[in-house]
């Protein structure tokens, strides 16, 4: 099994700290601390994996830098811009890309490497002999074996071809409160389960939602449906 371990999300939780007390900073202040936390949580999601899986390689990756959704609309995570970041963020990206040897870009997002990644590599050993780990939905995108590691949800998904064309659908209704993505505020997964509940081709899910972008959106139904698109659909090539 080669394991492609979209560590991002790790990387920000080990500058995170447990408060004791009220006027506690809830960041490390010392660079050892995030990365002993990070090195102890990295091996221990790699080591639960191997119980079960024969693993063969991991390969990580950390940090890409710019962000081509930005250039489409303004409002792309717009509503992180005010968010404060850990002091140790940049740090710790720079140790794991150093000390795992990490794989990251320019122009895209960490997701969209992995997705590459993911693609190629399914083509060549088999969609079976590689997983994706990672607590981020927008992999449900593709039809592959992921490892959740949250604690609370923590377990192996095995995404059908089906499922996950459904799932992108529906994600293009619902959005992405995290990246601020809402073409159709107020029209969550209920209403996406009904709406595309004699779907079963891209075709279909296609006309389907392009229906409802017409509804929405009159005259501007294609370029606001590209957009949504674009900003949703991680690239694999």
């Amino acid at each position: 099994m080669i394991l492609l371990f979209d560590a991002d999300s790790l990387v920000f939780a080990s500058c995170c700290r447990t408060k004791k007390f009220p006027d506690e900073l809830p960041y490390y202040t010392k660079l050892d601390d995030s990365i002993n936390k990070f090195d102890e949580q990295f091996m221990k999601i790699v080591n639960d994996l191997e119980v079960t899986y024969d693993i063969e390689k991991v390969i990580t990756f950390n940090g890409c830098r710019g962000n081509f959704r930005k250039l489409i609309t303004t409002n792309y995570k717009a509503n992180r811009k005010k968010q404060p970041l850990p002091p140790l963020l940049h740090d710790m990206h720079q140790y794991v890309k150093d000390t795992y040897k990490s794989k990251f870009g320019f122009g895209i997002e960490t997701d969209d490497m992995v997705a590459r990644y993911w693609y190629t590599l399914s083509q060549e050993f088999g969609r079976d002999n590689v997983m994706i780990i990672s607590i981020d939905k927008d992999y449900k995108q593709f039809p592959c074996l992921m490892y959740n590691y949250h604690p609370k949800t923590k377990k192996v998904l095995d995404i059908t071809e089906q499922e996950a064309l459904y799932n992108f659908y529906e994600q293009m209704i619902m959005g992405d409160t995290a990246d601020n993505v809402n073409y159709f505020k107020g029209k969550g997964k209920k209403f996406a389960e009904k709406y595309f509940m004699n779907c079963t081709t891209k075709y279909q899910y296609t006309k389907k939602l392009y229906e409802l972008f017409k509804q929405e959106y009159k005259s501007k139904a294609k370029l606001k449906y590209i957009e949504c698109f674009s900003l949703l659909k991680l690239r694999t090539q």
